[in-house]
């Protein structure tokens, strides 16, 4: 790989984990890029794909330096014996349930987020977290 592709790269992975970054105290808060509400892809490979992967199998370009390892999510309904489990997946992207394999709230709340990306109207954020949710659930292993 070039020099300048590596550069490329990291400009990249650096821009994608942003948002992972704003969300640690010790850390200068950065707003979140403003997605639209009806794209869960755009908003997935806006918040989500710097650790989760493009296609969500953990092996984003800011996975490799987290401590805990990124949940492979293509996986999901396979370990709810088949059924995607939407709504569970939306109290994690709020923040409302805390996640054993995310440590010490290694992941992002998103919800708060969401709030300030849309002027703390409770509507568009559901309408958020519902359209990022079908997303991870278009991600799902068949």
């Amino acid at each position: 790989m070039s020099m300048s592709t590596r550069v490329a790269v990291f400009l990249f992975a650096t821009t994608l984990a942003l948002p992972v970054l704003a969300q640690d105290p010790a850390i200068k808060k950065v707003p979140a890029r403003y997605t639209s509400p009806a794209s869960g892809s755009e908003m997935y490979l806006a918040y989500c794909a710097s650790c989760h992967g493009t296609k969500g199998l953990g092996d984003g370009p800011v996975a490799m330096h987290l401590k805990t390892p990124v949940p492979d999510l293509t996986t999901l309904a396979k370990q709810n014996q088949g059924v995607f489990p939407k709504a569970h997946i939306a109290k994690v992207i709020q923040g409302e349930v805390s996640l054993k394999t995310h440590g010490l709230q290694n992941m992002p709340v998103w919800g708060p987020v969401f709030l300030s990306l849309n002027n703390s109207q409770e509507p568009v954020v559901r309408i958020r977290v519902s359209n990022l949710a079908d997303h991870i659930e278009s991600l799902q292993a068949k």
